[in-house]
C-alpha cells in the first residue's frame, strides 16, 4: 500500500522573525554556490599553492559536483525527518568547517577527501531555501521567495569571477575557502533565530528508501565524475570512463523503477505527469546551458585570446550579477499582476538572450571590454525573465505536501544541468577550436602566398614567410602561429553562441507546446496541468 505524504505543520504567521530566518536560508544556499564556482575559477591558484599536478587538481572540482548533486537528491527527506530548522543549522556548519580544514590539509588525499565532505553539506542547502520558500511564504510574495530561489542560479555565479580575483589576487588563496565561514555564521544565527522548530518525525525511517538514496546517489555521482573527467580520458577509450557510464546508466535506471513503486521516495514520478512540472525540469536544464552564454563565452575570449587574468574580465560578469538584486524582485512583481502569463515572459526571456547572442556571434579580435556591455545587459533582463517562469509555472502544480518532492527533483536535475552544461560549453568549444584550426591550417597549406610577404623587408606576424617560401624569422612564425589559434578560439566561441541559441529556440518551442496557463498564486487558483 501507497503511505501518503503526512500533511505539512500547521503555517506559521509570517513575521520580521521569518523573514530574516528565510534570509538566512538565502545566504547558506548562495553560500554554497558561490564555494563551488568561486574554487573552480581559483582552481590554478589552489593547485600551485598545494602542489597539485593537473590531473589531480582536476578531481576537486570533480568530487565536490558530484557529492553535491548526490546530497541534493536526498536532503529534503532528511530535512522532514529531523525537522527543517536543525537539518539546515548542522548541515550549514558542517559546510562551514569543512571549508576552514581544507587549507590546512597535508596531502592531497586529505583535501580530495575534504572537498567530499563539503560537497555533501553544501548540495543540502539550496533545497532547503526552495522549502522554505513553498513552505513558509504566503501567496502573495510567493514569487518573490522563488525569485530569491533564482539567484543562486543568476547572482551567485556571475559574482563568483570577482570573487575569486579578489582572494587570489589581493588577499590569500586559503579565503577561497575561508570565505564561507563568517557568511555560515551569520547564516546559522538567522535560521536559528527566524525559522520555527518542527517536530522531528522519525518513524519516517521505517519506510526509508534506502535503496533509493544508494543507487541514485551512486548513480547521478559517477555520472558526474564521468562527464567531468571524460574530455580528459578521452572518453570511451578509457576503461574507467567507460566502467562509471555503464554503471551509472545501469543504477540511475534501477533508482527510477525503485522510485515509480516505492511507498516513501525520493523522487514521486508520478508527479511527472503534470505538464506543468515536466516543462518546468525541461526548460530549467535548457536556462542553465543558455545561461553560460553571458560567462562562459566572455570569459573564454579573455582568457585565451586577450590572456586576461579573472580580476580582468570580473567586471563583465558583476554586469549581470549585480543588477539581479533589483531585477528579479521587479519580474517577480511583474508576474504577480494577474493579466500577465509567464509564458511569454519566459518566450520574451529567451528572445532577449537570443538577441545577445546573435550579437556575439559577430566577434573579433578587435573586441574590448566595452563591445560585451550590451550583450552583458541583455543577459542581465534574460536570465530571471526565463527562470522566473518556470519557477512559477512547476510550483503552481505542486501542493504543499508535496514540497520536499518538488525540491528534490528540481534540486536534483539544476545540480546535474549546471555540471553537464558546463562539459557540454567547454568540450564543444576545445572540438570547435581543434576543427578550425585545422581547417585554418590546412587553407594556408593550399594557398601559402596568403602568408607571403613580397619583399623580405615587409614580411612580419601576419606575412612571416619569404618569397622563397622559407620564414623570415621565429618571432614572426612564431607570433603567426598564435594570431592563427586565437582565430580558432573566436570562431568556435562563435559557434557556441550559435549552439546557445539553438537551445533558446528549443525553449520557445517546449513552452508552445508544453505548458498550461497558470495565474499569480495571491488569486488562490490552482490549476492541475
Amino acid at each position: 500500500m501507497t503511505a501518503q505524504p503526512a500533511a505539512p505543520p500547521a503555517p506559521h504567521p509570517f513575521t520580521l522573525r521569518l523573514a530574516l530566518g528565510l534570509v538566512g536560508v538565502l545566504i547558506a544556499a548562495l553560500t554554497s554556490g558561490l564555494n563551488d564556482r568561486v574554487t573552480d575559477l581559483a582552481l590554478a591558484d589552489i593547485r600551485a599553492a598545494m602542489g597539485f599536478d593537473f590531473d589531480s587538481a582536476s578531481w576537486i572540482t570533480s568530487v565536490y559536483q558530484a557529492a553535491e548533486v548526490a546530497a541534493m537528491m536526498i536532503a529534503p527527506w532528511f530535512a522532514v525527518t529531523f525537522s527543517l530548522r536543525r537539518f539546515t543549522l548542522v548541515m550549514a556548519s558542517g559546510f562551514a568547517i569543512a571549508g576552514l580544514l581544507q587549507p590546512l590539509a597535508s596531502t592531497p588525499s586529505l583535501f580530495i577527501a575534504l572537498r567530499v565532505v563539503q560537497g555533501i553539506f553544501g548540495g543540502a542547502l539550496p533545497p532547503m531555501l526552495m522549502t522554505v520558500a513553498l513552505r513558509f511564504l504566503p501567496p502573495g510574495i510567493k514569487l518573490y521567495g522563488l525569485a530569491a530561489y533564482a539567484l543562486t542560479a543568476t547572482f551567485g555565479p556571475n559574482i563568483a569571477a570577482s570573487l575569486a580575483a579578489f582572494w587570489t589576487d589581493s588577499v590569500g588563496w586559503q579565503f577561497v575557502f575561508w570565505q564561507v565561514v563568517p557568511l555560515i555564521m551569520i547564516a546559522n544565527l538567522l535560521i536559528g533565530w527566524g525559522i520555527p522548530q518542527d517536530p522531528t518525525r522519525f518513524e519516517r525511517f521505517k519506510q526509508i528508501d534506502l535503496f533509493g538514496m544508494v543507487t541514485g546517489c551512486s548513480g547521478i555521482a559517477l555520472l558526474i565524475l564521468a562527464l567531468t573527467q571524460g574530455e580528459r580520458l578521452d572518453w570511451l577509450a578509457s576503461p574507467l570512463i567507460t566502467g562509471m557510464l555503464l554503471a551509472s546508466f545501469a543504477l540511475l535506471i534501477v533508482f527510477l523503477i525503485n522510485e515509480w513503486f516505492h511507498p516513501l521516495p525520493l523522487f514521486k514520478l508520478q508527479m511527472l505527469e503534470r505538464r506543468n512540472l515536466t516543462h518546468g525540469l525541461l526548460v530549467l536544464a535548457g536556462v542553465l546551458v543558455v545561461g553560460l552564454s553571458g560567462s562562459a563565452l566572455p570569459s573564454a575570449y579573455f582568457g585565451q585570446v586577450e590572456g586576461f587574468r579573472t580580476l580582468q574580465f570580473a567586471p563583465l560578469a558583476l554586469t549581470i550579477g549585480l543588477p539581479q538584486l533589483i531585477i528579479a524582485p521587479m519580474m517577480a512583481a511583474i508576474l504577480n499582476m494577474r493579466w500577465v502569463d509567464c509564458r511569454w515572459m519566459l518566450t520574451a526571456g529567451a528572445g532577449l538572450l537570443s538577441l545577445s547572442c546573435l550579437l556575439g556571434m559577430q566577434l573579433t579580435g578587435e573586441w574590448a571590454r566595452q563591445n560585451f556591455w550590451v550583450i552583458q545587459l541583455l543577459q542581465a533582463f534574460a536570465q530571471p525573465m526565463m527562470i522566473l517562469p518556470v519557477l512559477m509555472s512547476a510550483t503552481s502544480v505542486v501542493q504543499p505536501p508535496e514540497g520536499p518532492f518538488a525540491s528534490a527533483m528540481f534540486n536534483t536535475v539544476r545540480g546535474f544541468s549546471s555540471v553537464a552544461a558546463s562539459c557540454l560549453v567547454e568540450n564543444f568549444l576545445t572540438h570547435r577550436e581543434k576543427f578550425h584550426s585545422h581547417t585554418l591550417t590546412d587553407n594556408l597549406g593550399n594557398r601559402p602566398w596568403l602568408m607571403t610577404a613580397d619583399t623580405p623587408a615587409s614580411a612580419g606576424s601576419l606575412t612571416p614567410l619569404l618569397p622563397d617560401g622559407s620564414a623570415s624569422s621565429t618571432e614572426n612564425l612564431s607570433h603567426f602561429a598564435t594570431l592563427l589559434k586565437h582565430q580558432a578560439v573566436i570562431l568556435s566561441i562563435s559557434d557556441a553562441y550559435m549552439l546557445i541559441i539553438g537551445f533558446a529556440l528549443l525553449m520557445i518551442l517546449l513552452t508552445a507546446w508544453l505548458p498550461k496557463r497558470v495565474w499569480p498564486p495571491q488569486t488562490l487558483i490552482q490549476r492541475q496541468a
